[in-house]
């Protein structure tokens, strides 16, 4: 990826200390992100924004599947149509390097915005470059993590009790631990519930886009499976493709022989939850945004569902962090205007609103609050999941990595190529590849 020079720059000064409408005349701007429930909250959150600053929002939403091609296309093309990009979190290192997006310190500081009032996960995850330093292109928009959906209404069943029991002698509860959901998904593969046949759980296999990475990972990680030599940065041999790495792929692809619905090898987001909406499964794994729907929802909300964070494994207990930050783009040429939006989103009333519409707030005022944890049914799971997040790379290159992880997996977990040694070794010799193309090893 060829780098590009930032065409603008912001001034520490461009934008005054004081009220929000600090713009000389009231502008278009135009926020991207991805289409999803999220996003029609924003819109109805924004109509605050514009009836404070004066300024109008427009919105340019793409389909997740599509989102990230269009959208970088858009930056690497030093494009005009987004003042505002809601960028997934692997993005930061390539906005930050590639000059797509303008460094807010200078903002943050005349503003007052400080990223110690944010959940740290989120800080690191989507708004710093390098990781771990004070440098922030971004501000956390969203945060989300993956999580687990189930059919509490199932699990309490007496009948479906008493079974399971009797077959694993403990009570059929949320599991503890990764072995203890594979459990549950086999016992509830193929299972008659009310005259139809329901399977175990649906997960993510998805091959396009990032949907098997994205799933796979939360296996991975508390089996053993680290990015990198946390002594020698871009060092993976032995850790990409550790022994406990290839146990949590071959957890991953017995889960997905043994306890998953026919059909369904290349599910993401939408396709999780459509099945557990339809009675379909008894558990799902997704992002946790789905889960003010789950509970809206007349087939599975009011109490049937439950949630759980993913469970631990023999290494430890991690989730696969999801999410975004907000940035302003460095080839708008409204960016006073966008830093605007930046400064009303960070009040903490507005955080506070956005929780109440479906967004899920990163600001700590917000999820610290003593009744955060009782607003919502998977308020408590929220929290207790963004505790125990990791991420994918956010390298520039992060395109060419996800693309070797997505082939990788699929082909092994999927399509039954090979071994999960072999997979996680060709994986190593991709990536490593990359790293020294990029002048990194």
């Amino acid at each position: 990826m060829k780098t590009k020079k930032m065409m603008t720059t912001v001034a520490a000064g461009a934008i005054l200390v004081g009220g929000l409408s600090t713009a000389t005349a009231a502008e278009e701007l135009t926020l991207c992100w991805a289409a999803w429930d999220p996003a029609n909250a924003l819109i109805e959150l924004s109509k605050d924004f514009e009836a404070q600053s004066g300024h109008t929002m427009n919105f340019e939403f793409v389909p997740w599947t599509s989102f990230a091609d269009r959208m970088l296309n858009e930056l690497n093309s030093g494009g005009q149509l987004c003042d505002l990009m809601i960028g997934d979190s692997q993005w930061i290192g390539g906005g930050a390097e590639n000059g797509h997006y303008v460094k807010l310190n200078d903002f943050f500081d005349a503003k007052g915005i400080d990223m110690n009032d944010f959940i740290p996960a989120t800080v690191t995850g989507y708004a710093e470059w390098p990781k771990n330093t004070p440098n922030y292109y971004a501000m956390p928009a969203f945060g989300d993590v993956v999580g687990w959906t189930y059919r509490k209404d199932w699990f309490e069943r007496p009948e479906i009790q008493a079974e399971f029991q009797d077959k694993y002698g403990r009570a059929l509860d949320v599991p503890a631990t990764l072995a203890e959901l594979k459990d549950i998904a086999q016992f509830f593969q193929g299972r008659d519930i009310d005259g139809t046949t329901v399977y175990g759980a649906a997960i993510y296999t998805e091959r396009g886009s990032e949907g098997i990475t994205m799933g796979v990972t939360n296996a991975l990680y508390n089996y053993g499976f680290l990015y990198e030599n946390p002594a020698k940065p871009y060092d993976l041999e032995g850790f990409v493709n550790s022994d406990g790495a290839v146990a949590g792929l071959e957890y991953y692809k017995e889960l997905y022989d043994t306890g998953t619905p026919p059909g369904s090898s290349n599910w993401y987001m939408g396709e999780n939850i459509d099945a557990f909406r339809s009675g379909q499964v008894a558990m799902q794994m997704n992002f946790a945004f789905v889960w003010p729907g789950v509970e809206a929802d007349a087939n599975v909300g009011g109490g049937k569902s439950g949630y759980f964070p993913n469970p631990a494994g023999p290494a430890g207990q991690f989730a696969q962090l999801g999410g975004q930050g907000i940035s302003v783009v460095a080839y708008s040429e409204k960016q006073d205007a966008a830093l605007e939006y930046l400064q009303w989103f960070a009040k903490p009333e507005v955080q506070s609103n956005w929780w109440e519409l479906g967004g899920y707030s990163a600001l700590r005022s917000v999820v610290e609050d003593p009744n955060f944890a009782t607003s919502q049914p998977y308020a408590q799971t929220f929290l207790d999941s963004m505790a125990i997040v990791k991420d994918f790379w956010a390298e520039p290159a992060y395109a060419d990595l996800l693309i070797a992880m997505q082939q990788r997996l699929h082909n092994y977990v999927i399509a039954g190529q090979g071994t999960a040694e072999e997979a996680l070794d060709g994986l190593t010799r991709d990536w490593t590849e990359v790293f020294e193309d990029e002048g990194k090893l």
